[in-house]
């Protein structure tokens, strides 16, 4: 009985198998013979069915017009777009759009064959001819729709969305999800009461009042964000509200990535990192950015960590001479210098000559060379390791990459006159609890007593909280927990972060080190501390997904506490002191803090060289914390 059941099944679904497996090309070239065929047919129908016989002989006298039938009708088919479209998705309109075009086929080759055919044909002909044309290839389209989305075909039900924004490219995203085979669009939302009631593509634009009601009735489990040219203020209150019914939310690209090309209407994604922090950028001022930068030799280091590797792409915006990077790890520098040279090919004729050198700062020799070969006037020092607990586990390395390679970069930057040199720092330097923080405060209080005793170098600092999508941030992480279906780690309930995006980050960067006199230390305006927990809350819920707790054991995502790791604070700061003043940047704050001679530099200096060539790893966390408290 169950053998009965499968060659039942497999019977039955025979048809779908063989037209699902067929490649798309295939069968493309297969609707053309059928329609071809049912071209001829349909001729000879209505000659047939008017003379009522087999073989008529207005036909016989004019079989020229068989291959005039079909060379007319094919033509109109496929620029109709009977041979690109989704069958088994297709509407009604398609069917009705069938039958304009058969209509019009018809009544072009029966003007052609009255002007051109001695013997005058019927015109009940070509009324005939036109029914059955139509009924043939709409009903081969028909069938195979209804083969394809039989409920036993085992065809993909299909997600039913919404759209949220009603302008232009509402008809783009509907015309590209028609080809879709994931999702359905149900349903129109925008807050413009102009457009409710109007209808695109078939689909009526709802008020968002009505967002609760039609998400349950038409059981909506994603709203896709269309209205790329909103300002960044209206999509933060969008999502806020969407974001309170833990529905789906996704986003189509913006309009300058439509426009350069590198983004389809069909590129679907998660919303943007602004968007989920609800960061509004200032524009940057572009006479900082290029002060530094626009026809200079300049010089990135660790060019292909996260924050060097987009340091490296603002800066060749802005036209520099050369722009040499330097990196340690082989893989990485191939990559951006890869992606560096296809972005420099769109500069026009400002191109930049791109430099790739495989090195560590820790070598004074090599980085001297480096910096005198191509003439160096902008160094931007991004070269360190970032990652609270690996230094921890390692307070050696992290002395020799974030201190000595430090100290050895700007030596050689002296050595070589280079004119400006920006450490890139961080919020976990002030008052330190981690070996991480310990060593880039250092590195901070090297440059300041170097700035001291050279006045020829322009050495600053800028010094910024976490960055997302950066190596070391943690929401790439949530993400991927949550696509895992979780839990999602959170370490303290209470714990929170600074957070702003690394475009926005480098131009700042870039933008305070044109600002600097010699010595200065800036500080980005983080904004306000965002708390993680909220944060996690937030993204799950805009995955549409549910929090698993006591109050709900049957939520989809788990969020689990796990402890504040050895080192790690509960809320991170920018300043040590309050002596602060501002600049012309509103998000650029310039800071006054206490600092060492080059003297005291040195003397901790050599310790900590020592310690390092012993191994003693207890003596290096002790000179480091040591030094800081100060």
């Amino acid at each position: 009985m169950a053998n009965n059941n499968k060659i039942i099944h497999l019977v039955r679904d025979l048809p779908n198998t063989v037209i699902n497996k067929m490649p798309r090309k295939a069968k493309q070239v297969l609707l053309l013979l059928i329609d071809t065929f049912f071209i001829m047919l349909s001729v000879w129908g209505g000659f047939a069915v008017v003379e009522f016989v087999g073989k008529p002989s207005h036909l016989t006298e004019s079989i020229w017009t068989l291959p005039l039938a079909v060379s007319l009708s094919l033509p109109l088919f496929a620029r109709a777009g009977f041979y690109h479209a989704v069958i088994h998705q297709a509407s009604d309109r398609f069917f009705i759009t069938l039958i304009n075009t058969s209509v019009l086929s018809v009544i072009i080759l029966a003007v052609i064959v009255e002007i051109i055919n001695p013997v005058h044909v019927p015109g009940m002909v070509w009324v005939v001819h036109g029914w059955i044309l139509w009924v043939l290839v709409g009903g081969v389209r028909f069938a195979i729709r209804f083969i394809l989305n039989s409920p036993n075909s085992g065809a993909k039900e299909r997600e039913p969305v919404a759209i949220y924004g009603a302008g232009a490219s509402c008809n783009q995203i509907l015309r590209a999800l028609e080809q879709s085979d994931d999702l359905k669009p149900v349903a129109i939302f925008d807050d413009k009461s102009e457009l409710h009631g109007v209808k695109i593509r078939e689909l009526k634009v709802h008020s968002s009042t009505e967002m609760i009601y039609l998400i349950k009735k038409l059981n909506i489990k994603r709203v896709l964000l269309s209205f790329p040219s909103a300002s960044r203020y209206r999509r933060h209150q969008i999502i806020r509200f969407l974001e309170s019914m833990s529905i789906h939310v996704q986003d189509i690209p913006n309009l300058n990535e439509l426009a350069d090309g590198s983004k389809t209407i069909v590129d679907i994604r998660e919303i943007s990192d602004e968007d989920l922090l609800g960061r509004i950028p200032v524009p940057p001022d572009q006479t900082l950015l290029r002060d530094s930068i626009s026809d200079k030799a300049v010089l990135v280091t660790g060019a292909g960590g996260s924050i060097g590797s987009e340091l490296c792409r603002q800066i060749i915006q802005h036209a520099p001479k050369n722009l040499v990077l330097v990196e340690r790890t082989e893989f990485t520098l191939y990559s951006i210098a890869k992606e560096l040279e296809e972005l420099n090919q769109k500069q026009g004729n400002n191109k930049t000559e791109i430099i790739s050198v495989l090195g560590s700062v820790r070598s004074y020799k090599r980085m001297f060379s480096v910096l005198e070969k191509y003439n160096i006037q902008t160094v931007y020092h991004a070269a360190a390791y970032k990652h609270v607990n690996i230094i921890e586990q390692n307070p050696i390395e992290g002395f020799q990459n974030n201190i000595y390679g430090t100290y050895q970069m700007a030596k050689a930057a002296i050595a070589s006159n280079v004119t400006r040199f920006v450490l890139i720092s961080t919020d976990k330097a002030v008052r330190p609890t981690n070996i991480m923080g310990a060593t880039k405060r250092h590195a901070e209080l090297i440059l300041q007593a170097l700035a001291e005793e050279n006045n020829n170098i322009c050495f600053s600092m800028v010094r910024f909280g976490n960055v997302v999508a950066s190596s070391g941030s943690v929401i790439p992480l949530f993400r991927q927990q949550i696509k895992n279906g979780g839990p999602v780690t959170v370490t303290h309930p209470e714990v929170n972060r600074f957070f702003m995006t690394i475009p926005e980050a480098s131009q700042l960067v870039i933008q305070a080190s044109a600002m600097a006199h010699g010595g200065d230390v800036f500080v980005l305006d983080m904004g306000q501390p965002i708390k993680i927990l909220n944060l996690v809350k937030r993204m799950i819920q805009l995955s549409g997904l549910t929090i698993r707790s006591d109050d709900n054991p049957d939520g989809d995502i788990l969020i689990k506490i796990t402890g504040l790791k050895p080192g790690e604070k509960l809320h991170e700061e920018l300043l040590i002191g309050d002596n602060t003043t501002p600049t012309d940047h509103p998000m650029i704050i310039r800071v006054q803090e206490e600092s060492l001679s080059m003297a005291e530099i040195n003397s901790t200096f050599k310790e900590l060289e020592l310690a390092s060539k012993n191994l003693d790893e207890a003596k290096v966390r002790e000179i480091l914390m040591q030094v800081v408290e100060k």
